[in-house]
């Protein structure tokens, strides 16, 4: 599901500004060839979208049914649908469309004199444990044909409970998959239900013991807060049985209705049945608060870990480095420029059909726009506990830039919204940041900004429009 990974607590990202000037470095402009590592890391900055892609993003469209609040790219198979791995013949919609994508495979164009072999792989849909093993392991010898995947990669899988057995969690391993991402969503029967999932508590039960049966060392579990006629109890009470659960890490979404699902039809959002504002914030508080007192990090808005868990693919994102995407209304990132696949299947044929017939291009170019990778980078960093380095921040972008952005945020630095750290990564007091507000202090006395835990993670999307505001001259 890749919309969710960029989809913060509340509601989508506002939109970027159209930048007219940006002042800062040109990524023309005349470096020191002898450079400092902090040069060199600002440098890496504006260059990155360059680089080779090293990770993919591949979308497998096939659920059961499709969930009340799921706007996704999805083709519902029906709740009979083979959960198992066995000899029946292939559903000729998987088969095809597996087909399909190993066509836009093939026909994408690498347009880089050399290529790193890929370091992460995520198989999203959709629910990717529908498709039979053998199907999957035809997309991975295509990608270790045509980019190389790296002996450690993180291989990660959206997995549904109910749609796999011993057996098939075992095949998939065996594929090199080393990740899943387990979406149960919630532990009461009548909430399942109510959002149309697919599974039930016993199933959910059930992935859970296959994990740990398996000996899967690195699996996330989903959860969505927000939902209809939920209450704190069980909220609570899902939060208490994940922490007995044991996964390696946690990602917690809170409900976006969307138009033309079902939700979208039947509710409208602050109204009951479903939460207030106020509610799903307390929703979010208590994630962070129980998770966190359960020794997870939390370290990014929806995502919690432990030690070493992190999700690397997602990191990719987050460091906003370039990333492949195959597959129906999946997104690339390739030299600078973003592009989405169409939505739906016939759209998704036709443009398979041109991008063989070499009437796509989509490799992008190089000529950034460093007025939005600014603004990106500002977002994007935001999102993480780590936060936004101002030093190599203001050695891409300029002084100016970041002396707007901490004059910008100087009232949430009073109010504890945003944070302000030095290179030890201690929290600066707010008088601290005042008197550091100048050419000698940004960057050394103020090393890194970054939102508060929960109440700033509450307030990013005003937060990240400020920052937006900020930076455009």
């Amino acid at each position: 599901m890749q919309k969710s990974i960029l989809t913060p607590i509340f509601s989508t990202f506002p939109a970027k500004p159209r930048y007219r000037k940006l002042l800062c470095r040109a990524i023309s402009g005349n470096f020191n060839p002898i450079q400092t590592v902090r040069q060199n890391a600002a440098l890496n900055i504006l260059t990155t979208p360059q680089l080779p892609p090293t990770s993919v993003y591949i979308h497998l469209p096939f659920c059961r049914k499709r969930c009340h609040y799921c706007d996704f790219p999805v083709v519902a198979l029906g709740s009979n649908s083979p959960t198992q791995t066995n000899d029946n013949e292939d559903d000729p919609r998987i088969s095809n469309y597996i087909q399909l994508l190993c066509r836009e495979i093939n026909a994408s164009r690498v347009s880089f004199e050399s290529h790193s072999p890929l370091e992460t792989v995520f198989f999203g849909g959709g629910t990717p444990s529908l498709v039979p093993p053998r199907l999957v392991s035809s997309i991975l010898d295509l990608l270790k044909g045509k980019f190389g995947v790296t002996s450690d990669a993180e291989i990660s899988m959206e997995m549904d409970p109910g749609t796999f057995d011993v057996k098939k969690m075992e095949e998939f391993m065996e594929l090199g998959v080393n990740r899943v991402s387990l979406g149960v969503q919630a532990f009461q029967e009548q909430l399942l239900k109510a959002c149309g999932r697919a599974h039930g508590v016993d199933e959910v039960n059930e992935a859970i013991e296959i994990m740990k049966s398996c000996g899967v060392e690195n699996w996330s579990l989903d959860l969505i807060s927000s939902l209809p006629n939920q209450t704190p109890q069980m909220w609570e009470e899902s939060l208490k049985l994940t922490v007995e659960a044991q996964p390696n890490h946690v990602s917690v979404y809170d409900l976006q209705v969307e138009q033309g699902t079902k939700f979208g039809t039947l509710y409208t959002p602050g109204e009951f049945p479903l939460p207030t504002d106020v509610q799903s914030a307390d929703f979010y508080r208590t994630a962070s608060r129980m998770l966190s007192g359960a020794g997870y990090n939390h370290y990014e808005i929806s995502s919690y870990c432990q030690d070493g868990f992190e999700c690397k693919h997602n990191f990719t994102y987050w460091k906003n480095k370039p990333f492949y995407g195959f597959g129906l209304g999946s997104a690339s990132y390739v030299r600078g420029m973003r592009f989405s696949r169409p939505k739906k299947m016939g759209a998704y044929i036709n443009f398979v059909r041109s991008l063989e017939n070499g009437m796509v291009d989509y490799t992008g170019n190089t000529n950034i726009n460093v007025g939005d990778l600014a603004s990106d980078t500002v977002m994007l960093s935001l999102r993480t506990a780590a936060g936004l380095n101002l030093k190599f921040f203001r050695c891409a972008f300029g002084y100016s830039v970041v002396a707007s952005l901490c004059e910008a945020y100087k009232p949430f630095i009073e109010s504890g919204h945003v944070l302000c750290l030095n290179e030890q990564r201690r929290v600066v007091t707010a008088d601290e940041f005042n008197a550091s507000l100048n050419e000698d202090g940004i960057g050394r006395g103020l090393a890194y900004i970054r939102l508060s835990d929960p109440d700033g993670f509450l307030l990013s999307n005003e937060l990240i429009s400020i920052a937006f505001g900020a930076i455009v001259p």
